[in-house]
């Protein structure tokens, strides 16, 4: 499974991008907000830290003016993957750009007929939001279940990029269920590594090392 990161935050980027676990990052308009810097600066900071695809949302709303607005994205680094709306304006301009090699990000995915649709459109991820469907009763991880199910049935190359994750079960369930990307909070994915049975064993193996009074340097 890869690991995406789910934030602008450029600081927790480089933190995470150091551990060499990090195979892209994925932005929208909320957290290019919650940057405070103008959006252009912030992506080509991000495309600098890392190698993989770099999730760049456009905010228009029409097909033309999402492809005139995935132009000026695409022109800030190699790995700009243009994030569109899973509307049918979003779907057409989806084919377009995925005919043209762009890589493509269909976001906001509720159901299995929206993936098949993105898959057709020729989009390079698909992202369904897991959490939010949690909100509302509705189990995401059957909508991860059921897209795999369709991709696998049709052999579509579409990724599907598990979003809207909150817990590290998510992650878990996810990469039991097949999901090929995983794009996760900072602080969740710093939380994958934790268990509390680790950090008992290095608290026991730290006092017993002590102890012989040697030191390896």
């Amino acid at each position: 499974m890869k690991f995406f990161v789910d934030t602008a935050d450029t600081a927790e980027i480089k933190e995470l991008a150091a551990t060499g676990l990090l195979d892209g990052v994925t932005t929208n308009p909320s957290l290019i907000m919650k940057a405070g810097r103008p959006m252009k600066e912030v992506i080509a900071e991000i495309c600098d830290l890392v190698d993989g695809p770099v999730s760049a949302e456009v905010v228009a709303m029409e097909k033309d003016a999402m492809l005139a607005e995935a132009r000026e994205l695409t022109a800030i680094a190699n790995n700009i993957c243009i994030k569109l709306p899973l509307t049918l304006e979003g779907l057409k301009a989806c084919r377009v750009l995925s005919d043209q090699g762009t890589q493509t990000n269909v976001t906001l995915c509720f159901s299995a007929n929206q993936a098949l649709l993105a898959a057709k459109a020729g989009a390079t991820f698909i992202s369904p939001f897991i959490g939010r469907l949690d909100d509302i009763h509705i189990d995401g991880l059957d909508l991860i279940s059921d897209i795999r199910q369709i991709y696998d049935n049709y052999m579509f190359e579409t990724e599907i990029l598990a979003a809207s994750i909150r817990t590290a079960n998510h992650v878990k369930d996810c990469a039991l269920l097949g999901a090929d990307v995983a794009t996760i909070p900072p602080a969740t994915l710093k939380a994958l590594v934790k268990h509390p049975l680790t950090e008992k064993g290095l608290e026991s193996f730290m006092a017993d090392w002590a102890k012989t009074g040697q030191s390896i340097i």
